[in-house]
């Protein structure tokens, strides 16, 4: 049964507080209709759509959706929580975020940023492109884009750029217009079991795309390009370092604070054209990838190669992507979201690129049990870039799983396999102590995870005073 909305229903949302979840209840708020939600702290999304007169009540019970007529779910609420089992017994319909995104931009017409890693970056670039014309998007991002202050902003037109999670197969229930795919890894596994499933999801959401559409797929990566082998239908660009990118990366130059390049255009049944000197304030190759693959759709739709290139060289970046967030003799500390083995590695890669021979520590917090324990391998080899890391505790996001080894035993992995020095921490106050006693000088500190670490890092400051 399809879902009819009529803004006379009280939608509550369970779960407000993520990310995800604080988007598409704002957007729905800003086209209409009424918004309420829950969760079990506060949190800066919830203060966000307070300021927006969103009703949030800390703590899920059943009494809190005593108006609702329509509940909306995360994929992280458990099946138990008790206002899900009140709207069941109230037979109210429920859906997941993934589906009530799906309805929603289904009225749109859209850029879809899916894959494993890149997507709130790109998702961002593409919205700064659109957001530089007259096509004023409706945008929903995973993180919180600088220039906007918010994760997800209500447009005027009939665009929206849209960032889709693939982590519990949701995103293939959106319809695309255009979609950007940056890559495929192995994450999720306990959704998906398999990485062979995983690249089964990819493909068939790239066949979803209209012929009037596109695909932008990124063919630097391999499993990209095991699945664009199996489409039948070639309705897709690539992009990439790979002299067979359709969108071919060039001329690439690593500054300290930016990246630049050329991109080489060579689309069937067009004259090739060279876009030189485009300019990011943003470090590494997977970024210029990113960069890559927004300019490639603003092209495609008719954007001007001016617009593009001002949209991109000023792009004000994202929140939690290597973020400078102070200095502490002469030592920059800074705030990223890397918490895969491929994820922290480009982002070492790029740094070291643009800071050459400045000296980079790494603070690493660990995200979920599961994910060490399927990547520990991976993990111990992503650290070579880093000339020392300071091994935090395991977030473990609620999980209660073993994790079968010692935790020092990771430690000595990471030491042997990145070559380089490893320190643990048991806690916040040992991670202060420790840069109070050994950071100085012109050093380069990253505080990396996606747990309560970016938290841990801007509370530095007042503890190594």
């Amino acid at each position: 049964m399809k879902i009819k909305l009529a803004k006379t229903e009280t939608i509550h949302f369970v779960g407000i507080g993520g990310i995800g979840m604080s988007g598409l209840a704002l957007i729905m708020k800003g086209m209409g209709f009424r918004i309420q939600g829950s969760d079990i702290s506060l949190n800066k999304n919830i203060e966000r759509l307070k300021m927006n007169k969103i009703k949030v009540t800390l703590g899920h019970k059943k009494k809190n959706i005593k108006n609702a007529t329509i509940l909306v779910i995360s994929s992280a609420i458990k099946n138990n929580n008790p206002e899900i089992l009140s709207a069941k017994k109230k037979q109210l319909p429920i859906y997941k975020r993934g589906d009530m995104l799906a309805h929603i931009f289904s009225l749109k017409k859209n850029v879809v940023i899916v894959g494993s890693h890149g997507k709130t970056t790109t998702t961002s670039l593409v919205a700064s492109i659109f957001s530089n014309t007259k096509l004023d998007p409706t945008v929903v991002n995973g993180g919180v884009i600088n220039s906007i202050k918010n994760s997800a902003k209500l447009g005027k037109s009939n665009w929206s750029v849209l960032e889709a999670d693939e982590s519990d197969g949701s995103f293939i229930k959106i319809t695309p217009t255009y979609s950007i795919i940056t890559n495929i890894d192995r994450e999720h596994m306990d959704y998906y079991k398999s990485i062979e499933s995983l690249k089964k999801i990819f493909q068939n959401f790239i066949e979803k795309v209209p012929s009037f559409g596109k695909s932008f797929i990124c063919i630097d990566d391999k499993n990209n390009n095991e699945i664009i082998n199996k489409i039948k239908i070639k309705n897709f660009y690539t992009y990439g370092i790979n002299t067979k990118s359709q969108f071919h990366i060039k001329n690439i130059k690593h500054l300290r604070n930016s990246s630049e390049f050329d991109i080489k255009v060579n689309l069937p049944g067009k004259k090739n054209i060279v876009f030189k000197s485009i300019k990011i304030p943003l470090l590494g190759l997977h970024n210029i990838r990113n960069a890559t693959a927004a300019a490639a759709v603003g092209l495609t739709i008719g954007i001007s190669k001016n617009i593009i290139k001002k949209s991109l060289r000023d792009f004000k970046g994202v929140q939690r992507r290597f973020n400078k967030i102070f200095t502490f003799r002469e030592t920059e500390f800074y705030d990223d979201y890397a918490h895969h083995p491929t994820e922290i590695q480009e982002l070492l890669d790029g740094v070291k690129r643009g800071y050459k021979k400045q000296e980079i520590v790494s603070v690493f917090q660990p995200h979920r049990i599961s994910r060490i324990k399927d990547l520990r391998k991976e993990f111990s080899q992503s650290f070579k870039n880093a000339d020392s890391v300071i091994l935090c505790p395991i977030y473990s996001a609620g999980e209660k799983l073993k994790l079968g080894f010692k935790y020092y035993n990771f430690a000595k992995d990471i030491a042997k396999n990145s070559n380089t020095k490893v320190f643990i921490v048991k806690n916040q106050n040992q991670l202060s102590r420790f840069i109070k006693q050994n950071i100085y000088g012109k050093k380069i500190v990253i505080g990396m995870g996606a747990g309560s670490i970016s938290k841990w890092m801007k509370e530095l400051p007042n503890l190594i005073k």
